[in-house]
């Protein structure tokens, strides 16, 4: 049935309010349960659920400091979790005192880039070299081919630049960003499923998730490209909010007090202003500009928040969302990200831009004036020819990269854990490098980038709840961490061909502990569960979620490099491909 419910004909809107359409009463029998409630702001934005007082009431908290933590406790939760999550990643973060995986790139890149503005060439004792003298070491003057722009290790740099050219120095950002992504998380997860317990849920999944904390004690780039995309995932979940609420606060209001839907208003209104979808574009600039996938994301995330105005319009009672949606808000949404995007990342190559085209500044920066000289283009300046034929190149270089690796993996893997990456490894003798000496043998000291498996094993499950979820209930929430698994994980599968790892997964790693919390929120019951109902499913999941923090103890040797007998190094290597 199609709305025509104005301003002064409420009556017709309620109607609309109670009969769904069509498609739902055909998704009834699949499990899809119609909204009951009369009051469309309440549709609009959902109010925040509080503990009962029977849960105050059964831990003897007077009534008083009852409210007191329930007005505090969206903060206090999320902060307790960010701390626990930030001791354990600053602890000892200066070990292994090594250069591990590809620390010999970004480390050192970042070094140079925030001493020379571009990337350089060292020679290959240069890892000893830093080791032994740190900040002291002679920084080379030849600039370096490089494949992956410059924020993710201007971000490393920071680092470096407060605490020396050390391991601890050019680990110490990764390790804030892990630690403000856990922050993130609690509060995203807290507005998304409306739940301050989910929320911390959420952010403690991650906190104890083998592959994000060990990306977060090494300088690679995909911690600093995951912690953006969250950022901007956050940004565009509060512009939501905010948007959501000028609709329900321009919607009529009948003699009753319930707000009915109004088509003219759904239609007509315009958002102004939108400054958390700006700060997303921001975000999204930053991760593009971290590494080149961050560029799928923009896609993604860009067109979700576009179907999220039309599902507000629609639901506040326009009849033509997606005209509206067109008229009113396409525009703005487009501006307010991928032009913003675009601006971002050229400016991140600012150092790269500003300096000499004579052969002493960086990669390719006097292409224009020597080698490209001539053609069809050379009324464009010198800096951007040179930078355009940089990025060609670099786009060739990652389209064919097929080069071999012990540790590549298929993305068919990534979810199951199939293929884990070895960052480090050594096998200290007994009585030595902290080998107990009553060990009998050799121990293993290894860096293993490796998912809590527990954890990913649900999130197996949890992805198919979430996709029933969306596509049967129709629940926005189950939609957005969908589309966040998918803008990180589905591209890969369009290059099987060419080198990957399994560390790549760290981006939409956030949003699979998203996953498993709504998962878990459905095994604890829906609202008004009876008691029975609520101890069982609380059981259930305090299993579940003592047996994923377990695993992550368990499993706490080979993410932090300790060393431990060879035999305990053995049984945590659960599948052959481990090895």
């Amino acid at each position: 049935m199609t709305s025509t419910a104005s301003s002064t004909d409420t009556r017709q809107g309620q109607a609309t309010e109670q009969r769904p359409p069509s498609w739902q009463l055909r998704l009834r029998r699949f499990g899809y349960t119609p909204r009951t409630t009369t009051d469309v702001r309440d549709r609009l934005v959902p109010p925040y659920t509080r503990p009962g007082p029977r849960l105050w009431a059964a831990l003897g908290v007077p009534k008083d400091l009852a409210d007191l933590l329930v007005r505090w406790s969206g903060w206090l939760g999320p902060l307790l979790v960010t701390l626990v999550a930030g001791l354990m990643r600053f602890w000892n973060l200066g070990s292994p005192k090594a250069v591990i995986f590809d620390e010999t790139y970004y480390a050192k890149d970042a070094w140079a880039l925030i001493h020379r503005g571009f990337e350089v060439n060292w020679p290959k004792e240069a890892n000893d070299q830093i080791l032994q003298n740190g900040d002291a070491v002679t920084l080379p003057s030849d600039a370096a081919y490089v494949v992956h722009p410059p924020v993710g290790k201007y971000v490393i740099g920071i680092g470096e630049w407060l605490f020396g050219f050390n391991p601890f120095g050019w680990r110490f950002m990764t390790a804030v960003l892990g630690t403000l992504s856990v922050l993130l998380l609690c509060r995203i997860g807290r507005r998304l499923f409306r739940s301050t317990f989910l929320g911390c849920l959420a952010g403690a999944l991650m906190a104890v998730d083998g592959l994000h904390f060990v990306m977060s004690r090494t300088a690679l780039l995909d911690l600093v490209l995951m912690f953006f995309v969250l950022a901007a995932f956050g940004c565009l979940v509060v512009d939501r909010d905010k948007a959501r609420a000028r609709l329900a606060a321009a919607l009529p209001v009948g003699p009753d007090g319930v707000a009915r839907p109004d088509a003219g208003i759904a239609e007509s209104l315009r958002h102004g202003w939108r400054p958390w979808r700006l700060a997303a574009g921001l975000c999204l600039g930053l991760a593009f500009a971290t590494k080149w996938n961050g560029l799928y994301i923009l896609a993604a995330f860009a067109l979700m928040s576009v179907f999220w105005d039309v599902a507000a319009r629609r639901v506040a009672g326009a009849e033509r969302p997606y005209a509206a949606v067109l008229r009113r808000d396409l525009g703005w949404a487009f501006l307010s990200t991928v032009p913003v995007a675009v601006a971002t990342y050229l400016l991140s190559w600012l150092g790269w831009i500003l300096s000499p085209d004579d052969g002493t500044g960086g990669y390719f920066r006097n292409w224009a004036v020597t080698d490209g000289k001539g053609g069809s283009f050379t009324w464009l300046p010198d800096w951007l020819r040179s930078f355009w034929h940089y990025e060609h190149e670099v786009y060739e270089f990652h389209v064919g990269l097929s080069s071999p690796h012990t540790y590549q993996s298929n993305p068919w893997s990534w979810i199951v854990l199939g293929r884990p990456v070895s960052y480090f490894y050594e096998d200290p003798s007994a009585g030595s490098d902290g080998c107990p000496a009553d060990a009998g043998e050799k121990c293993a000291r290894e860096v293993l980038a490796l998912g809590t498996p527990l954890l990913w094993w649900a999130a197996c499950f949890a992805i198919l709840y979430v996709l029933w979820r969306w596509f049967f209930r129709r629940d926005w929430r189950a939609g957005a961490i969908a589309c966040g698994i998918a803008a990180g994980y589905l591209p890969w599968f369009m290059y099987q061909q060419r080198t990957i790892f399994f560390f790549y997964a760290v981006v939409f790693v956030p949003f699979l502990c998203l996953a498993v919390a709504m998962m878990i929120g459905a095994i604890l019951g829906p609202p008004g569960s009876s008691e029975r109902r609520r101890v069982v499913g609380a059981a259930a999941s305090g299993v579940l979620v003592l047996l994923i923090a377990w695993n992550f103890i368990y499993f706490w040797p080979i993410y932090t490099g300790q060393a431990i007998p060879m035999d305990s190094w053995r049984s945590r290597m659960w599948l052959d491909t481990w090895i």
